[in-house]
């Protein structure tokens, strides 16, 4: 069953004490009952603020081998700050975030921001599914003495959007080291349903794709046609350019984009939701199942993986 305050008011009486934010914590992470991380069994004696196994004897507690592993802030705080990121419609700073929260430095304040968009993709998230368009896109300033998908210096990122009805349904985004067909057809592999039909335009990089419907828009060499023949994954595009400039004032830093693309996908897909508090629910139920992240593998590139394996920008 789904628990979480409504409001800022029904936050505020709920979570005004460790031991409430404690509690909340245990529920979301052993929600059918205690487990040892260890061995697995299901009983434990409580010693103070760790849990002991009654079978092994292993020590843990609700915040070992998460983002709020080896914190020396308090868990109130914490709550603090993942209710204010949710509960801003466009997203947060972390010199918003220093400033409302009473942070004592800015790094703290980052370091905070990146670990809970570490918790803002589900492992093992469903695939999109029945008519997907995709589409790429380069996020970056101006650059001058390069032609068609030459660059640089800008991020090329990928991008697909479900269709529902005349809406857009759920996204997903990754950067890509380049527009090959070895890199889109990864992407859409990794996030797109077997099966399902996928409307892209005519780049090569499409082509000889396996295992769905593929349609081609044929733009005809202008590309200001995509806007209407591929609408969705462009609005899309077009909100994530905005939300970079307006929230993030356009400095967003290239080793840690992939988690902005993170956090953007996480409100987008949440937008329709009734309740910021669901939000806020959502973001700590994988905090609690997200690895501890500490400051420097912050502070490190970017993400591996087969999409990006190396740095290149």
């Amino acid at each position: 069953m789904e628990d979480y305050p409504r409001t800022l008011a029904e936050f505020e009486d709920r979570f005004g004490t460790e031991q409430a934010c404690r509690d909340y914590l245990v529920a979301l992470r052993w929600p059918g009952g205690f487990r040892c991380p260890l061995c697995g069994h299901d009983a434990c004696w409580v010693v103070g603020k760790l849990f002991e196994c009654s079978k092994c004897g292993h020590q843990t507690s609700v915040t070992a081998g998460t983002i709020f592993q080896d914190t020396r802030k308090p868990l109130r705080q914490w709550f603090r700050a993942a209710w204010y990121v949710t509960s801003q419609k466009n997203g947060a700073s972390a010199l918003g975030m220093q400033r409302i929260l009473g942070l004592g430095g800015y790094l703290t304040a980052w370091s905070w921001l990146h670990k809970l968009r570490r918790a803002m993709v589900r492992p093992g998230r469903d695939c999109l599914n029945g008519e997907i368009e995709v589409d790429e896109a380069y996020l970056g300033g101006m650059e001058e003495g390069v032609y068609g998908r030459q660059t640089f210096k800008k991020a090329l990122i990928v991008v697909a959007a479900e269709r529902d009805g005349t809406r857009i349904g759920r996204i997903r985004m990754r950067r890509v080291p380049d527009a090959s067909a070895a890199s889109l057809h990864a992407f859409i592999h990794a996030h797109v349903q077997p099966g399902s039909t996928v409307h892209t335009d005519a780049w090569q990089g499409y082509c000889g794709l396996e295992g769905y419907t593929h349609k081609v828009v044929a733009l005809r060499g202008q590309r200001e046609l995509a806007s209407q023949r591929l609408p969705r994954v462009h609005r899309v595009i077009s909100l994530l350019k905005r939300w970079v400039l307006g929230t993030h004032q356009g400095a967003v830093s290239p080793a840690h984009l992939d988690y902005y693309l993170d956090e953007f996908t996480f409100r987008f897909n949440r937008r329709a939701s009734h309740y910021r508090g669901k939000l806020f629910y959502r973001l700590l139920q994988q905090a609690v199942a997200t690895d501890p992240a500490p400051y420097k593998q912050l502070n490190q590139h970017v993400r591996a993986g087969p999409e990006h394996p190396k740095p290149y920008l």
